[in-house]
């Protein structure tokens, strides 16, 4: 592509697409937003001929996540923000992924309705690229995964064909589950254009509890508890802070209901010599103030409910901070002289069938994700040349450089 006549050639044929005003040349890298399904597929098609790499772009927020690649065209999905269809009588909405996902949730909260997903900064990540990381937050607990809350995809593949999987209603067996492998795949197998989510009714009373304690041990025991018990859950998770360490609680259920409910978990914490008492809100946005400080290294860990405190307490002594939702997953900022010793918390999580990521490396101080099992990367990278043969998706991005 260095050539000044190559370079104006795919310039005028990218042009003749999309238009040229939706074109932008920055030296040897080509920007350009397409206005639908179709001219996605267009551009692949010339992409796959020609050889050049693709990178799909939504508002940005997550760009830096796995390894960073240098593509010869950056695909802007800003042009496609259209919630299509909300049969609300279903529970099922069709929406273009480069809708912003608080202006989907507005949408659809005109029936009473949302997504039961809670995103990272979710007034700026787009549809396309929460499903492109997997991305999701405390709700997870009550409503399951991204891959339970999608029951249908538009993708465009490699080679520009146009494929869609799953349907528009909640109980449907058509078809291979393509909307599962994608989601999580960094747009490396093929490039999202439509979701069709699955919906949920908007609880109706919603009341958050705070549970301080020095002691992440009898914390972790408390959530094991709660857990276990009848109470209507709708997140738990708990926050260590250089000053100790914090069980929150969201209970959400019918308002006749709520104070039996507060009440029954007020006996929990006591039974643990612990209080609970009212939280604000804003204590399920702790996940995205980790990476306000973009000198930590940022970190994405799993591991079994029953080792969250353990964990959460190593990190503690690393002089960072952590936020673990009762699923498992830990958001971890870390001090980046403290990075070193990351590799080992790594191969204790692994030894227990978890695994640690890094989210936001400033430093390159850790390789960025967990080693996979002998038996996985082989048959992923047999998925990537399936998909995508001339490897011209956002190649190298995803984890084994696929």
């Amino acid at each position: 592509m260095s050539d000044s006549t190559s370079l104006q050639t795919f310039a005028d044929d990218l042009a003749a697409i999309s238009g040229p005003e939706h074109l932008r040349v920055d030296e040897n890298t080509f920007s350009l937003a397409p206005a639908n399904t179709e001219e996605i597929a267009a551009v692949l098609r010339y992409a796959n001929r020609n050889g050049l790499t693709v990178a799909p772009w939504g508002s940005g927020t997550k760009q830096h996540w796995g390894n960073q690649i240098h593509p010869s065209l950056i695909l802007h999905t800003h042009r496609l923000t259209t919630v299509r269809e909300h049969t609300w009588q279903d529970m099922t909405c069709i929406v273009q992924t480069g809708c912003i996902w608080s202006s989907m949730q507005h949408s659809l909260a005109k029936h009473g309705q949302f997504v039961a997903l809670d995103p990272l900064w979710p007034d700026r990540a787009t549809i396309g690229g929460i499903a492109a990381t997997n991305d999701s937050g405390s709700l997870r607990l009550k409503y399951g995964s991204l891959r339970d809350l999608i029951i249908g995809m538009t993708i465009v593949l490699a080679d520009g064909t146009i494929a869609r999987s799953g349907g528009k209603v909640v109980k449907n067996v058509a078809g291979y589950d393509l909307h599962k492998l994608m989601t999580g795949a960094f747009g490396t197998l093929g490039i999202i254009t439509e979701i069709t989510f699955r919906l949920h009714s908007i609880p109706r009373h919603v009341q958050s509890f705070t549970i301080p304690s020095s002691n992440a041990q009898t914390l972790g025991q408390l959530l094991m508890k709660i857990l276990d018990s009848p109470l209507s859950t709708q997140s738990l998770q708990l926050r260590s802070t250089r000053t100790g360490f914090n069980l929150d609680v969201r209970l959400a259920t019918l308002p006749g209901v709520i104070h039996d409910q507060a009440s029954s978990l007020s006996k929990l914490a006591e039974s643990v010599q612990l209080d609970a008492t009212d939280a604000d809100s804003n204590v399920w946005n702790t996940r995205q103030e980790h990476f306000d400080q973009t000198e930590h290294l940022v970190v994405k860990a799993t591991m079994l409910p029953s080792n969250i405190s353990p964990i959460a307490e190593m990190i503690r002594t690393l002089g960072g901070t952590s936020v673990t939702q009762a699923t498992g997953i830990m958001t971890a900022s870390v001090p980046a002289p403290a990075s070193s010793q990351l590799e080992h918390l790594r191969q204790k999580l692994e030894a227990a069938g978890g695994s640690l990521t890094a989210l936001h490396n400033p430093v390159d101080a850790i390789t960025v994700a967990s080693t996979m099992p002998s038996d996985t990367l082989p048959i992923m990278r047999e998925l990537k040349h399936r998909f995508d043969p001339n490897r011209i998706l956002n190649p190298g991005r995803f984890v084994g450089g696929i």
